[in-house]
């Protein structure tokens, strides 16, 4: 294997974080407080609460994703015992740890758990609003038929368990991110390598943890959104959304970090090209291959209960949003990004990166924002499902999704861009560095 020729700047302008990112961190701030104020004032005049409320989990959902797919690849280098990505590393811990912090977003659901307002005198109340399962006297008299199959998962659905779940699921990964944090800081200071070594042992259980609350997770603020609706590959589907999201924006920081004057030849296109890698097997084939899969299954079994929730994608404007998907969120990307040339130059990665972000992000829209179907016993067959909801909308040319995206975005590189002009943004003194710094692919 032969070694870089440009020498690595470990000099404190190249690997401290200082006045540039905190200046990053406050304009990020600004940003994101214009977008959440812009989006009160859309949201006040005009928003259905109904809508208001899934736009607002579908942007949650994104900004959790971003962090959980940092919280997994640090979780999975350790595991491996990778030397390659310890250069970047500390930049996927800082994005990481705002999960100590993401519970926040998720206070509008506890308000409507414990105030349990009500939305108009025939509306559902309290998380009856986005989740209909809880509020089953809506719901019977809404569809009785769809409410006899919910009233069977009761022990499971129900307001309760779904808040506990929820408590269960932020402190697993607000424990481990912050853990994870604090870990490789210390041996900032100590350089002990027994600190690396206790970093990889407690990494298989933890992602043990990791793989099963974001699973759980995902059935309870997604797949319940259609309640009498599942598939046991969701959580996977979800991991994938995860997994793009969570790699596009790791590679974009990096590669805006070093466009600052930070991590100077310390990452090099090497690295850049095992990050475009991660985007390209998680975010586009995998993706491909699960999406595929699940509506192959659905398809064929044919079973009413799953076939729910591609009827409602498949009429008025979801139908262009499915091909739309399948184009750009597969096609396109797997022509572009199958070239090693494209991951390793700066540009084409930073295109990609955003690209793909942007995707999982439409990608999560798509799973959350359709409307429920619903009496479906009224309709002779799927021409005349097709034909009654014809015009059925996406919502995507409304501005309230992106004001709100753009407050939630800011909130969070406010605080990652804060985390990082704190300190180090470089694992110094990690006993793996030296191999990093002389990375090169085969």
């Amino acid at each position: 294997m032969a070694h870089s020729t440009a020498t690595a700047d470990l000099s404190d302008s190249s690997v401290m974080g200082d006045s540039r990112l905190a200046a990053v961190s406050r304009a990020a701030l600004g940003i994101g407080i214009a977008g959440l104020l812009a989006t009160a004032w859309i949201g006040w005049n005009r928003a259905d609460p109904a809508q208001f409320a899934k736009i607002y989990l579908v942007n949650f959902m994104f900004v959790l994703a971003l962090c959980l797919g940092s919280l997994q690849f640090t979780l999975i280098q350790h595991l491996v015992r990778a030397g390659w990505s310890v250069v970047v590393r500390r930049v996927a811990e800082s994005i990481a740890a705002n999960l100590t912090w993401i519970w926040i977003l998720f206070l509008p659901v506890a308000w409507l758990y414990f105030s349990n307002p009500h939305f108009g005198e025939h509306g559902p109340s309290g998380l009856g609003l986005v989740w209909p399962w809880a509020d089953m006297e809506w719901m019977r008299s809404h569809d009785a038929a769809e409410a006899a199959i919910v009233d069977k998962k009761a022990a499971y659905l129900n307001p309760k368990f779904f808040m506990i779940r929820a408590v269960a699921y932020f402190v697993i990964w607000a424990g481990t991110a912050a853990w994870l944090l604090r870990t490789s800081r210390a041996q900032d200071a100590s350089g002990s390598v027994a600190l690396t070594q206790r970093m990889g042992k407690w990494a298989g259980p933890l992602i043990i943890l990791y793989g099963v609350s974001i699973t759980f997770a995902a059935f309870d603020w997604m797949m319940s959104l259609s309640p009498t609706w599942f598939s046991t590959m969701f959580g996977v589907y979800f991991f994938c959304c995860v997994s793009t999201a969570g790699f596009s924006f790791l590679a974009f920081v990096v590669l805006r970090m070093q466009q600052m004057g930070y991590l100077r030849n310390v990452v090099t296109p090497e690295h850049y090209q095992d990050l475009g890698k991660l985007i390209f097997a998680f975010g586009v084939v995998f993706w491909a291959y699960i999406a595929y899969s699940q509506y192959m299954l659905i398809w064929y079994a044919n079973i009413p209960e799953e076939t729910t929730f591609f009827l409602s994608r498949q009429v008025g404007g979801w139908t262009w949003l499915s091909a739309i998907l399948l184009v750009g969120h597969f096609m396109i990307p797997f022509v572009l990004l199958i070239s090693r040339w494209v991951k390793r130059w700066r540009l084409t990665l930073a295109l990609g990166a955003v690209w793909m972000a942007a995707f999982a992000w439409l990608d999560l829209w798509y799973l959350i924002m359709p409307p429920v179907p619903t009496k479906l016993a009224t309709y002779d067959s799927l021409s005349a499902f097709a034909e009654a909801n014809a015009g059925a909308s996406t919502g995507l040319l409304d501005p309230l999704p992106y004001t709100m995206l753009v407050g939630m975005m800011g909130l969070l590189v406010w605080s990652t861009a804060a985390r990082l002009s704190r300190g180090p943004v470089l694992c110094r003194r990690d006993p793996r560095l030296p191999e990093s710094l002389r990375f090169e692919n085969i």
